[in-house]
């Protein structure tokens, strides 16, 4: 049984590595047109670091290993995020901002969950480093729509939340006690009308402010009775005005679980026949080694769950050249955007090579 996997790896064979590398190639190919150049990071890093960086529970899932040249303790990156974060405030320190970076490679995680068993993934993404203004979220979520839409994804939704809506509230018109605030946020995040009632009953019109975007924003603005969330809601709606029509749109204002990190602005990107989400992004902050933390926005995608759902993928015909084919004409087939497989034996066909079109008499002939 050594030729097995452990649990939650998976080799990729074709056509599923060829259709990610294509999905690859697409969403960074689309970023960089608008300015984000890629940097790979290391695969691992130094574990004091890297969980430093990492200000959600994601540090826990890291694989951890004895480095036996230092002697110290490694970590698989099992989010690529946080490096960006780091290569910007280190080595990219002295880079005029924002700096726009993006990124493709793979992760690791320590556990998966039975909805979710994979353990390896393909991170792909975009951070721009120096600012979370409107603007600057507007901007990467325009460019995430953008590069799934030229990797051939369609009927994109986008669910947008307040990742530190109850924070604010708490603090200012809606005060309760601190140490309640977490346990508040988890209930209203499960939609617990009777747990949120139980801690304080002024935050139950949150319940219900939750569903297709125009509507729930209204809802969120009448009980904005005190304008704590007037500038957050404010640019919400611009962010939205720049993608109506164009994607589908909703808005869950309390839901917290895996936007721990993120500061005023988080949304989870869907697409029609994927199930559970295809990515994520929002606003969030970079920690420099003194200590200061610097503003950011980006987003993050799933390959496998893209491809796995077929989306992405691009038609590619396969041509059957057969033996004794002159090697001009099959590199002008080429040339026109075909893919040729040569028959190297008599007994070749083009069943056996996968192919959609024969070679014949100079012209390709659909099978």
């Amino acid at each position: 049984m050594t030729s097995l996997l452990p649990q939650g790896f998976r080799d990729r064979l074709p056509p599923v590595a060829d259709a990610t590398a294509r999905l690859e190639q697409a969403v960074l190919g689309a970023a960089f047109q608008h300015g984000y150049e890629r940097a790979d990071p290391a695969l691992a890093e130094f574990e004091q670091g890297l969980a430093g960086r990492l200000k959600s529970a994601t540090a826990q899932d890291a694989v951890r290993f004895v480095d036996p040249v230092s002697q110290r303790t490694l970590a698989i990156r099992p989010d690529i995020t946080a490096q960006i974060g780091r290569i910007a405030a280190t080595r990219m320190g002295h880079h005029p901002r924002p700096v726009r970076l993006s990124y493709a490679g793979p992760v690791l995680r320590l556990r998966a969950s039975q909805l979710s068993p994979e353990r390896e993934l393909l991170q792909m993404g975009c951070e721009l480093i120096g600012l979370d203004t409107v603007a600057a979220a507007a901007e990467i979520v325009g460019v995430a729509v953008e590069a799934l839409e030229a990797a051939g994804v369609r009927d994109i939704s986008i669910d947008f939340t307040l990742p530190d809506l109850v924070g604010v509230l708490a603090r200012g018109p809606l005060p309760i006690d601190p140490a309640q605030i977490a346990a508040l946020s988890e209930r209203l995040d499960a939609k617990d009308a009777g747990g949120v009632a139980e801690i304080a009953r002024a935050y139950l019109p949150l319940v219900e402010a939750a569903g297709p975007f125009e509507a729930a924003h209204h809802r969120l603005c009448a009980f904005d009775a005190g304008g704590a969330l007037t500038s957050r809601l404010d640019g919400l709606w611009a962010i939205a005005q720049g993608l109506k029509g164009r994607v589908g749109l909703t808005l869950d204002p309390t839901e917290r679980h895996g936007f721990e990190y993120q500061s005023w602005l988080g949304f989870s990107i869907f697409a029609s026949g994927v199930r559970g989400e295809i990515g994520r992004g929002g606003t969030y902050t970079v920690v420099h080694e003194d200590g200061a933390e610097e503003a950011a926005v980006g987003f993050s995608l799933y390959a496998d769950a893209i491809v796995a759902a077929g989306l992405g993928e691009i038609d590619r015909r396969r041509l059957f050249v057969p033996l004794g084919t002159d090697p001009a004409l099959t590199a002008a087939m080429r040339k026109a955007g075909w893919v040729t497989v040569a028959a190297l034996e008599a007994g070749d066909t083009p069943e056996a090579q996968l192919c959609t079109h024969l070679l014949a008499e100079g012209e390709p002939r659909a099978l």
